[in-house]
């Protein structure tokens, strides 16, 4: 256990969380088929959907740490476009 632990720390990107999670197939390939359209991979899809599901909420945790954002602060973060990182300059 402690190799098969040292390995996905050691695979994981620094500061996220790993965790295992059991996904329906179907829901899975809607999933990675979505993050292909928005050229992302599968896992930062759920993050981004985890992400927005929660602002809808108003819930958002703040980028790199464990506390929330107040109900304003999420609206703000909600209603601003989200950041560009494709060539073509369009959103995600």
């Amino acid at each position: 256990a402690t190799a098969r632990r040292t390995l996905t720390q050691s695979m994981a990107s620094p500061g996220k969380k790993s965790v295992l999670l059991r996904v329906d197939p179907a829901l899975w390939d809607v999933v990675e088929q979505l993050a292909a359209q928005e050229l992302r991979s599968a896992n930062a899809q759920v993050e981004y959907l985890l992400r927005e599901a929660l602002a809808r909420r108003g819930r958002v945790p703040k980028r790199g740490s464990s506390t929330v954002a107040t109900s304003a602060e999420s609206a703000d973060l909600a209603a601003s476009p989200a950041p560009t990182d494709r060539p073509d300059g369009k959103r995600r």
